[in-house]
């Protein structure tokens, strides 16, 4: 009997050897692509790894949407002594806030204040942040995907006709959406939207445009849409 198994396995050597070579070779082949990164042959994977990146990469797919929109449709005719038309468009009622002659440096401790002390998610919220610097106001209602252009005019009251040469102190105009229900701000990872705007003037003609778009976010970071 042990003759017999013993010839059997001469005979059948090399084939067993090929064999255990090519096994080597996938295990090694798939050690060497996990460690540089290059993805692991599913039959190599366990269950519980498999899982897992189905789990990483739904993450990283999820998207945020942002519930506010806000246009200037004629920008050549905009000036800080004939004002401005501004076409929000959000996906939810919201309020939009105009605030004339905003401290430069007063908005960028708003917006600190927003991450590190409370959550501007109303126009109040960052009047408190502002200390209320800034020369005038002005608020409008916008309905749910409402494209009805505003039109913002500085008060003749405040007597101002241009903001002086750069570096300046204070923004031409300063926009806020705000969304208007609090069952919104609660759905919404994007509570507000902060708009700086340059108006043209005597002292300084670039034309009108928007030059920073805060997106401000409910857990308490805030990105700039333009960038």
């Amino acid at each position: 009997m042990a003759a017999v198994f013993l010839v059997m396995l001469y005979e059948y050597s090399p084939l067993f050897y090929i064999t255990v070579v090519f096994v080597c070779f996938l295990v090694t082949s798939g050690l060497v692509l996990g460690w540089f990164g290059l993805g692991v042959p599913v039959i190599l994977r366990n269950s519980e790894e498999t899982e897992s990146s189905t789990r990483v990469l739904k993450k990283r797919m999820r998207q945020v949407k942002n519930p506010f929109g806000l246009e200037i449709p004629h920008p050549a005719t905009a000036s800080v002594t004939k004002g401005i038309t501004l076409t929000p468009d959000c996906l939810e009622d919201c309020i939009l806030t105009c605030y004339w002659g905003c401290s430069v440096q007063k908005l960028h401790e708003a917006l600190q204040k927003h991450v590190y002390c409370f959550r501007i998610k109303t126009p109040q919220a960052l009047e408190d942040a502002l200390y209320s610097e800034y020369l005038y106001r002005q608020q409008y209602f916008i309905k749910k995907n409402d494209k009805e252009e505003k039109y913002c005019q500085l008060s003749e009251d405040a007597q101002v006709v241009d903001f002086g040469p750069v570096p300046r102190s204070r923004y031409p105009l300063i926009a806020l959406l705000t969304l208007a229900d609090e069952e919104d701000r609660e759905i919404y990872d994007i509570i507000s939207m902060v708009a700086v705007i340059h108006v043209p003037d005597e002292s300084y003609r670039l034309s009108c445009r928007i030059l920073y778009q805060y997106l401000l976010l409910a857990q308490g970071q805030y990105h700039d849409l333009k960038k």
